[in-house]
């Protein structure tokens, strides 16, 4: 169907998909990737991005679990900021909780969630603390798609939540991926990122 209409690349049916991809979770926005290992990029680019009112700055530091996928870690260190890898939690293979706490500091801005399997850390507790304590929370939710947490999407937790739909996940649509976010102002960084700095069709 899509190689006949001749739209090959984003068009009405991935805007379609973002709409119902964002109800159906209950995020305010939401935006297709090629892949979710860009969602994590745009998400820390967007961070660091001059664009907004609060940005993170060079060598700022971001936590992040120690069992975690290249493309989890990576992005932190494009953007500038500098990665504190913390243990797991041996049961959820998700960041360990009482760990994270010890390891937070002045210069700790923003926390990369990893949910593994379909498995999460005590998000609840981990978003109370970093929302007393101004942290970004980003959640890498590639493999969790669909995943509860008390009756709430995993990956609608965090300021941002990357999805990927690479064939051996929940669903697929060969390669991509989604970033989900809840301010229009993040929405359109991420929008002109995704389109090399375009600022067409923002909203």
């Amino acid at each position: 169907n899509v190689l006949s209409s001749k739209h090959i690349t984003m068009s009405k049916i991935t805007r379609k998909f973002e709409k119902q991809f964002a109800k159906k979770i209950g995020c305010k926005y939401a935006l297709m990737t090629n892949s979710g290992s860009s969602a994590n990029l745009l998400a820390f680019f967007c961070l660091t991005n001059p664009k907004r009112k609060k940005r993170l700055k060079s060598r700022d530091e971001c936590i992040v679990p120690a069992l975690c996928w290249s493309t989890s870690l990576w992005p932190i260190v494009q953007s500038g900021l500098k990665p504190v890898l913390i243990d797991v939690d041996k049961k959820s293979f998700s960041i360990n909780y009482e760990i994270l706490k010890k390891k937070i500091n002045k210069k700790t801005k923003a926390i990369m969630l990893i949910n593994v399997l379909g498995n999460c850390s005590d998000i609840d507790k981990i978003r109370s603390l970093a929302t007393k304590k101004n942290i970004y929370l980003i959640e890498d939710n590639c493999e969790s798609l669909g995943s509860i947490y008390k009756k709430k999407y995993l990956g609608t937790y965090g300021d941002f939540g990357t999805f990927s739909f690479y064939f051996s996940h929940q669903i697929t649509s060969g390669e991509g991926g989604m970033i989900v976010c809840k301010t229009k102002s993040d929405y359109n960084i991420i929008k002109s990122l995704r389109a090399h700095g375009w600022d067409r069709e923002l909203v």
